[in-house]
């Protein structure tokens, strides 16, 4: 599949959050490489998987705690899934899905943490 050259990094409003089309091709790199890794793995039982699965992290950022968290209360809407906010605390907000064992994780560092220079 051959996809346009985009000139210009455009963004486009979708439910409420911008979409960037460069953003669309690593999408899509994305999930082609996840397919092959799939289709990989059941081609060849010999490699190795992890027994428990494993996690695909999605790092959120944001200007703002609260643009941080509206990002993610909208990745929990799309994943059907609850969102973990700790930020009062000093941790992260977070929204994840278990596909099988592999989980997808959305998470918001908070600004705080960069300015302590925590992970």
């Amino acid at each position: 599949m051959t996809l346009p050259t985009m000139p210009t990094r455009t963004r486009v409003v979708c439910s409420g959050h911008p979409v960037v089309p460069g953003d669309l091709f690593a999408r899509h790199q994305t999930i082609t490489g996840l397919r092959k890794l799939a289709d990989y793995l059941e081609a060849n039982p010999a490699v190795p998987v992890e027994e428990f699965g494993t996690t695909y992290t999605v790092w959120i950022n944001a200007t703002s705690d609260d643009e941080g968290r509206a990002q993610i209360h909208h990745i929990a809407e799309l994943l059907g899934a609850e969102v973990a906010d700790w930020i009062a605390f000093g941790g992260y907000c977070t929204a994840r899905r278990a596909f099988g064992r592999i989980r997808y994780t959305a998470v918001y560092k908070p600004a705080r943490r960069n300015r302590w220079g925590l992970a």
